[in-house]
């Protein structure tokens, strides 16, 4: 059964023991898991990885069920679950385990996937999705939390650390703390400090590759691959940026269909773009139409997934994909 994250408050699930949380936004998943599941949860809590999940489900599910008979509070948290959890979560539904919330964690699951129509389509279990936060959601988290603090930031600094949360709120709260932080020894803070201190999903060399990759400098890209040894992470944040970035330049190009004006189109962004991306917008709307980029788009989510399940050959597929245009 399907629940939107803003339903969760109306609703007792105390008769449901299996939640799915999918989706790319970490932030909102952490958010819900701590102020719904975890609040006023006084019980004991087990957190594994989906591998070693796996590894040991007999071990696990066998205590699971002795536990489930003689304590009333256990729950279980599953992170960065894929289709291999498909059997052990059927296996589990099975036997009934009682008294014991289990919650998998997972990124972008297709429709198509297994794990997401068991959920979906099951009355008795929860699937949660996830979707990226939009600017206006960021920003009245970003004002909160600066109003809290009492931290003055101009309204040029906030759209920019807005732009470099790419969609995902937890990305903007670690980079607000960050400030938080600063701001302590210092009363005063420019653009030009946000710009030094934030850097999460704006990192300079995935910044540049992927702009590069927009407007197809293949010369360029491959000198910024072959210069950089990207380790596994720096490769999922590379797909993630290429993702926001393509998402923001559709919506764009598919204003232009209609305005026929790039500059009135750059200029009536939000988040605003700022004068020193312009020119490289330019280019990335001349470079690409609607069609190759909603193809792009599919493929960044299909890698996401084969690097999540076998991350080996990761920079090996990025490479392959970026040349591939």
């Amino acid at each position: 059964m399907i629940i939107k994250t803003q339903e969760l408050k109306k609703k007792s699930f105390k008769n449901f023991s299996l939640f799915l949380m999918y989706g790319k936004n970490e932030g909102f998943k952490n958010d819900i898991i701590n102020n719904y599941f975890l609040k006023d949860f006084d019980g004991e809590i087990n957190k594994y990885e989906e591998n070693s999940f796996i590894e040991n489900q007999d071990e696990i599910i066998s205590e699971l069920l002795n536990k489930s008979l003689f304590e009333s509070q256990k729950m279980v948290i599953i992170s960065r679950v894929t289709e291999k959890i498909y059997k052990t979560i059927q296996e589990i539904i099975e036997k009934k385990i009682i008294n014991i919330s289990i919650i998998l964690r997972s990124g972008v699951l297709e429709k198509k996937s297994k794990l997401r129509n068991l959920f979906e389509k099951n009355k008795s279990l929860i699937a949660i999705p996830f979707y990226e936060d939009n600017s206006v959601e960021l920003y009245s988290i970003a004002k909160g939390f600066l109003q809290k603090n009492k931290i003055n930031l101009s309204r040029e600094s906030i759209n920019l650390l807005i732009n470099r949360a790419s969609g995902d709120r937890g990305n903007l709260i670690s980079e607000l703390n960050k400030i938080y932080s600063f701001s302590i020894s210092n009363k005063q803070i420019t653009l030009e400090n946000i710009e030094r201190l934030t850097n999460l999903t704006e990192n300079h060399g995935v910044n540049e590759l992927v702009n590069n990759y927009l407007i197809k400098n293949t010369k360029y890209v491959a000198k910024i691959l072959n210069e950089n040894n990207y380790s596994d992470d720096d490769c999922i944040l590379i797909l993630r940026t290429i993702l926001a970035k393509s998402k923001k330049l559709l919506v764009m190009i598919e204003q232009n269909k209609t305005i026929n004006n790039i500059d009135e189109v750059i200029s009536k962004a939000r988040p605003p773009i700022f004068w020193k991306e312009k020119e490289n917008m330019k280019a990335q709307l001349k470079t690409w139409n609607s069609d190759e980029l909603k193809g792009k788009i599919y493929k960044i989510n299909q890698i996401e997934l084969t690097i999540k399940s076998n991350n080996k050959n990761s920079l090996n597929l990025i490479s392959d994909f970026i040349f591939n245009y």
